[in-house]
């Protein structure tokens, strides 16, 4: 568990894959323990606008906490992904980019290696961020959905390998970051533990008991249940499990992000829907929609470690962001000077 206050706002350490005096694009790779995912953007008065986008399941954290190392199956799947991501970027001219990779890199004792073959074989550079750069990046593209209502936030990201919390105080003119937490608990590292069986509400509830643990010492130091319970504190989550709760909450026939991004989840909402999930058999879970076979397997660990933060957090409800660390990529990107 990796707990760390915070103190300043902006760390601006981007590598460029290929770049002129003056961007035309910008963009932002993630690689993560279970998705690659890349952005392509250009900058607007208010923003930027998204002119490319890929997302794919490659599972790179698959058996990693059993042998210390990434598998050469993952480092392929990523590989491939990676190599659509460079044929995106280059077909843009004079474009920044920033990649990073998380939990599954920080991890693997193989890691050097996989990032110089993604070199060789793709020309991507990448950094490996530290949990508490994740939390500030993905805290940098969630930050349009947080408002003023309520001057604390909590914002949270499950992935594939750990998951990152954030606490905010939100009354400055600047939001700021007060802490951050990650914990070593994310969808497949959580999913190893069990097959692909329904879960007893027993087994249930010894998962979502296995990541609460790593809350207490966090809640404590802040005083958070305190000033959710004075009504102060505000939650957004992202990650696959939010946006896959929300799709189904909205009985969507298949996945829409506009119609998933910033809405709100109620916890009672979460709490039937997750119940729901757990009972089902790997094929059941596959068969509803905004699910799948890509996540059939993962969603039940990320239901755990969800209903873990809203049992220790009960905030009446959460808002839900289909955005998080490239958002904060681009983010920062285009505030550099010549960025723009």
């Amino acid at each position: 568990m990796v707990f760390s206050r915070r103190s300043s706002q902006r760390r601006r350490n981007g590598r460029v894959f290929r770049e002129g005096r003056r961007a035309a694009a910008f963009a932002a790779l993630d690689l993560g323990t279970n998705n690659c995912r890349l952005l392509v953007a250009e900058a607007v008065r208010d923003g930027f606008k998204v002119v490319d986008a890929f997302s794919r399941i490659v599972r790179l954290g698959e058996g990693l906490n059993r042998t210390g190392r990434l598998s050469e199956a993952a480092m392929g799947r990523a590989l491939d992904a990676l190599k659509v991501c460079a044929g995106k970027i280059r077909r843009r001219p004079r474009v920044q980019v920033r990649g990073v990779a998380t939990e599954a890199c920080r991890k693997a004792d193989n890691c050097t290696d996989f990032m110089e073959r993604i070199r060789g074989e793709t020309g991507l550079s990448f950094e490996i961020i530290s949990p508490e750069e994740e939390a500030r990046l993905a805290m940098g593209g969630c930050l349009p959905l947080l408002n003023d209502s309520r001057p604390r936030a909590l914002v949270f990201d499950i992935g594939g390998g750990s998951t990152q919390v954030m606490w905010l105080d939100l009354s400055r003119a600047e939001p700021e970051l007060l802490a951050s937490l990650s914990i070593p608990a994310g969808v497949i590292s959580v999913s190893e533990a069990y097959d692909r069986a329904p879960l007893s509400r027993a087994q249930y509830e010894d998962l979502i008991d296995g990541v609460g643990v790593h809350l207490e010492p966090f809640c404590e130091e802040f005083g958070i249940r305190r000033e959710i319970q004075a009504g102060a504190v505000q939650m957004l989550g992202t990650s696959g499990t939010v946006t896959t709760l929300a799709g189904l909450q909205l009985g969507l026939p298949r996945y829409d992000r506009s119609r998933v991004d910033g809405v709100y989840l109620h916890l009672d909402a979460v709490r039937s829907l997750s119940d729901d999930l757990r009972s089902l058999s790997y094929t059941e879970r596959a068969a509803r929609p905004c699910v799948g076979s890509d996540r059939a397997d993962l969603v039940v660990a990320g239901c755990a470690i969800l209903e873990a933060l809203c049992d220790r957090w009960p905030v009446d409800r959460l808002r839900v962001a289909d955005r998080g660390v490239r958002e904060g990529i681009l983010v920062d990107l285009m505030g550099r000077p010549n960025g723009a």
